[in-house]
């Protein structure tokens, strides 16, 4: 185990030191000059599309229901335990980059979701798709899309899963001294019982989970700022200052700053990783970039809403500086000491719904991927099989490993799908385009593939 973990963390460090900063980076600036800044330009588009997209259509997956199951996956203890594993080892200035990957990156994500939308397929029961069928038909490189479907399998499927079970078992044996294992079989059991109802009841767990623990959990962190509002201005310097090296806190200084702000970032809002476009595929819509726009509304409100809760909640308690207090354990410090030791139990069972609502994301962008390996019933019980037991082993692992393993396979993700959504970009770009004219028209846009060039691959979008 030694061994591995060896390995792991040397191959972590080869990657995130240079290489995968330097691709997020600069896809991220290349696609928002390219899209002109669409992330601050559409803005209220993104949020007019959101709320237009509540429209159910008789047995599909609504716009509105494909966003909540991306958020579902972002939206887990990437927001709580990673931003606070962030914190602890890049001190206060991991912050402002998360910030700016969150900015930079959104724009990643809506490239990634929209070019989902145009190449995806319909199955039984509606849609499917994402990096893996684009890079097949899009790309027409098949063995791309296989290498992507089995790392994401492999990561989100069951390592990320893993991530989120021991954070649950973390934060209950922190609050009530439950026994790992004991949580570890309730979540097992629990989980089992939601998967086989398929994708329509992922759809609607997701829907109710994420909104009701989203709400719930900024309104607690807008308190805790009100009550702290004079503080407000010290914690925005000390992110500042720290995140140029100006001001060292908690050991962090320009090099881990950024690259812990980068990395638990992207754990949380996973823009240009490959992974929200499978649930932007899923969704019944009139045109591509109405679900690449609210996908990019999604990196946002993931990162500069949810996480910076978290960044707030753990730099006005002060107990970042204490030694020891990592991870879940530290936001769970951090909310006693502004609520009362009450809040340490009560977050306990916020995490294990945020976290729950995470496994089903994670555990559907697995299933469509399998589908993409091979349609068949054994392959998916497998799959199933295979989750489950991470989830046990998630509860039972030590947390460096669990994150060191999820760093590695994130890593590898994100090579494979930036490297396909750079090449099929002007596919994007041309869809943008024709969004952009049918709105000046005052239309409400609707793609036609008819007279695009490069779209010849693409099953959807008929005339």
């Amino acid at each position: 185990m030694n061994l591995l973990q060896d390995i792991i963390t040397v191959t972590n460090d080869f990657l995130w030191s240079k290489l995968l900063i330097l691709l997020l980076v600069a896809g991220g600036v290349y696609f928002t000059f390219r899209t002109k800044f669409l992330q601050v330009r559409m803005l209220r588009e993104m949020v007019r599309v959101l709320f237009e997209s509540r429209e159910r259509h008789p047995g599909q997956i609504s716009p509105f229901q494909a966003f909540c199951i991306s958020m579902a996956a972002r939206v887990g203890t990437g927001n709580i335990t990673g931003i606070a594993i962030a914190i602890a080892l890049g001190g206060p200035g991991a912050v402002f980059w998360m910030w700016v990957i969150a900015i930079i990156g959104s724009a990643s994500s809506f490239i990634e979701s929209t070019l989902a939308q145009i190449y995806k397929v319909r199955d039984k029961i509606g849609y499917r798709g994402g990096p893996a069928y684009y890079m097949e038909l899009g790309l027409k490189k098949r063995w791309m899309g296989v290498l992507f479907a089995i790392l994401i399998t492999l990561c989100f499927g069951l390592v990320f899963n893993a991530v989120q079970s021991n954070t649950i078992t973390q934060a209950f044996q922190n609050s009530f001294g439950a026994p790992k294992w004991m949580v570890g079989i309730v979540m097992v059991f629990v989980f089992a019982g939601i998967i086989i109802g398929g994708v329509r009841r992922i759809a609607r767990m997701s829907e109710y989970i994420v909104i009701i623990m989203a709400v719930l959990y900024i309104g607690i962190a807008a308190i805790i700022v009100l009550i702290n509002i004079t503080e407000m201005p010290h914690v925005i310097a000390l992110i500042v200052k720290n995140a140029f090296g100006f001001d060292q806190v908690a050991g962090g200084s320009l090099g881990a700053a950024l690259m812990n702000g980068i990395k638990r970032g992207l754990f949380s809002n996973e823009a240009g990783m490959g992974s929200a476009p499978n649930a932007a595929a899923s969704a019944e819509t009139s045109h591509p970039v109405k679900q690449g726009l609210i996908q990019a509304f999604g990196v946002l409100t993931d990162t500069l809403v949810i996480c910076t809760s978290t960044a707030f909640i753990i730099l006005l308690s002060g107990v970042y500086n204490q030694p020891g207090l990592d991870g879940i354990v530290l936001t769970q410090a951090a909310l006693s000491v502004h609520l009362g030791s009450w809040a340490s139990g009560a977050l306990a069972v916020m995490v294990f719904l945020f976290a729950f609502s995470t496994l089903i994301g994670n555990y559907y962008y697995g299933e469509t991927n399998i589908e993409f390996l091979k349609s068949s019933k054994i392959w998916l019980w497998t799959y199933r099989v295979a989750v489950l037991g991470m989830i046990l082993f998630g509860a039972l692992a030590k947390v460096q490993l669990v994150w060191d393993l999820a760093d590695l396979f994130m890593g590898l993700m994100v090579i494979v799908n930036l490297t396909a959504i750079t090449l099929l970009s002007r596919v994007a770009f041309m869809a943008l385009a024709d969004y952009i004219n049918q709105k000046k028209q005052g239309k409400d846009p609707v793609f036609n593939k008819a007279g695009k060039p490069g779209l010849e691959n693409v099953e959807c979008w008929k005339p």
